[in-house]
């Protein structure tokens, strides 16, 4: 239980969003979160997992792919 649990607004500020983003994350059920009565709070493994899941990485071109036309 080394996990810190978040708050919905500490997780929209980490993210950068408003706290609707975490929110309706929660409510589609995109992201794990922790009921505690009735205060719902997010483990901070889980936004990491959140964020390394839908991070895309960029496409690398060929260099063939940037010839000159003559």
């Amino acid at each position: 239980m080394t996990d810190r649990y978040l708050t919905v607004d500490q997780v929209a500020e980490l993210l950068g969003t408003t706290t609707r983003f975490p929110r309706r994350l929660i409510e589609e059920r995109r992201i794990r979160y922790v009921k505690v009565g009735r205060h719902v709070r997010i483990p901070e493994s889980a936004v990491e997992e959140y964020v390394t899941a839908r991070t895309v990485e960029p496409i690398r071109l060929r260099r063939t792919a940037l010839r000159r036309a003559a």
